[in-house]
C-alpha cells in the first residue's frame, strides 16, 4: 500500500464493492487493502461494503458507501496517462461501459467518476518548441472524443 500522504475519497451510492471489482478488472495492478463490513446494524445490510482501501496502479484509493447525498461531479478527474493508442483504445472503452463518452479524451464511468484517457503524445507534441505545430496539435484534439495518436501526429506535421 502507498504512504502517500494524500490519498482520493470516493463516496458511492452503496455500490463501492462493485466500483471497485470494476476498477480491477480493468487496470493490471489492483489491489484491494482494507475492507469493513457493516455489521446487523439496520444501517444497511449485513455484510455490505461500508468502507474500503484499495489501489490502482500504485495509486491508493479510500471508498465509503455513503448513500446518495453526494455524487461525483467533472471537477474532479483521474488522468490515465497512456504509452499507446491499444491502451488509450483500451480503457476508453472499458471505462465508459454504461457511462459516457464526452470531449477531449473525456469520459464518466458507470459511477458517475469522470476520467481523462490521455496518450503521453498529446503533452508532446503540445509541447512543441513550434507554436504552430502546437496549435493545430489543440485544434485537432479540440475537434476528438476519444484522443487518437495518427490524427495528432498528423496536425503537427503539417505545414
Amino acid at each position: 500500500m502507498s504512504t502517500a500522504k494524500i490519498t482520493p475519497f470516493l463516496w458511492f451510492n452503496n455500490n463501492a464493492e462493485e466500483a471497485m471489482n470494476f476498477y480491477a478488472s480493468i487496470f493490471k495492478n489492483a489491489k484491494f487493502d482494507i475492507i469493513s463490513r457493516w455489521a446487523d446494524n439496520g444501517m444497511a445490510p449485513k455484510g455490505s461494503v461500508m468502507s474500503a482501501t484499495f489501489e490502482l496502479e500504485g495509486q491508493k484509493f479510500m471508498a465509503l458507501n455513503g448513500g446518495p447525498m453526494f455524487s461525483f461531479t467533472e471537477a474532479i478527474s483521474f488522468f490515465i496517462n497512456c504509452d499507446t493508442q491499444e491502451e488509450v483504445d483500451m480503457f476508453w472503452e472499458k471505462l465508459s461501459e454504461g457511462g459516457a463518452k464526452s470531449r477531449c479524451g473525456w469520459l464518466k464511468d458507470k459511477f458517475g467518476l469522470s476520467w481523462q484517457v490521455i496518450p503521453k503524445a498529446l503533452g508532446e507534441l503540445l509541447g512543441s518548441k513550434d507554436p504552430a505545430t502546437s496549435k493545430r496539435v489543440m485544434q485537432a484534439m479540440m475537434q476528438m472524443d476519444k484522443i487518437i495518436i495518427a490524427d495528432l501526429q498528423k496536425a503537427a506535421a503539417q505545414k
